[in-house]
């Protein structure tokens, strides 16, 4: 495939995939990775490292466009959140990315594919237990709610340094049920949360041989990056034009899908 010829299909599938995340709240990072190993025949860690490049990118920019929203000021009073979920999350993503780099091949491909199944899973149950209605938190304070934030941003700064995601598709309802937070609200701390744990885990990815993935592939992570962000406003400008239930649950089963599909049969 030539270079103009993989360029313009990152394009459209940066575009196709931010509309459809920009419709449901998130980056993206879950679809773009299956795309990456089975359109573009990428090897798993260097799709995971692209990936994360690009969810860089696409999460400062979404960060910046909810500043109109969300403003800095409201996120600040929220600050002891984001630090209690990135204490967790900023080890979870040093120790894990640490691990892919010395995983066989074959148990790293096992590995993310039982981890999009798993979120495959989890939108499928926001979609129909509606884990993204806000309401009292499961906890007032205190060590107790501490230490289950830590818990869980370890789990999901793990997540997201093998998926190279940003893993709002788990932050948000975390932040919705712990901490009793608004949707929107947290969506936008989910961000705050995010940008941090990926630098963490992407650093950790620079001393493999994979990183050159960057340069080797730079035409396809430019221009699958602006289809990402023009995607992601295209799908903000349609929200509400299909029912988030339906439209979640349809990504769920197509994640499931894809990564079962991909990551089986992934060399």
């Amino acid at each position: 495939m030539n270079t103009r010829k993989r360029a313009g299909q990152g394009f459209v599938a940066g575009s196709l995939i931010g509309t459809l995340g920009g419709l449901i709240g998130l980056g993206g990072a879950e679809f773009r990775l299956p795309v990456l190993v089975g359109l573009f025949r990428l090897s798993t860690l260097e799709a995971v490292i692209l990936n994360k490049a690009m969810s860089l990118v696409v999460v400062a920019s979404a960060l910046l466009f909810r500043l109109r929203a969300i403003p800095f000021e409201q996120l600040i009073q929220h600050g002891d959140v984001a630090l209690n979920l990135l204490a967790g999350s900023l080890i979870g993503a040093w120790w894990a990315a640490g691990h892919a780099l010395t995983m066989p091949r074959t148990r790293l491909n096992q590995v993310i594919m039982v981890l999009l199944v798993g979120l495959a899973v989890v939108m499928l149950s926001e979609s129909w237990l509606g884990l993204h209605d806000s309401g009292a938190p499961l906890f007032e304070g205190g060590p107790t709610r501490i230490v289950v934030g830590l818990l869980a941003g370890f789990g999901i700064g793990t997540v997201a340094a093998l998926l190279g995601v940003a893993g709002g598709e788990l932050l948000i309802p975390t932040i919705v049920l712990i901490y009793g937070i608004d949707i929107k609200l947290a969506g936008s701390l989910s961000l705050v949360v995010s940008l941090p744990t990926m630098i963490v885990g992407f650093a950790r990815y620079s001393g493999s041989d994979a990183f050159a993935v960057l340069k080797a592939e730079r035409p396809l992570f430019r221009w699958m990056v602006v289809g990402s962000i023009l995607g992601a406003g295209m799908g903000g400008l349609l929200l509400g034009l299909v029912p988030p239930e339906i439209l979640i649950s349809g990504l769920g089963v197509i994640l499931l899908i894809s990564a079962v599909k991909t990551f089986k049969h992934a060399h």
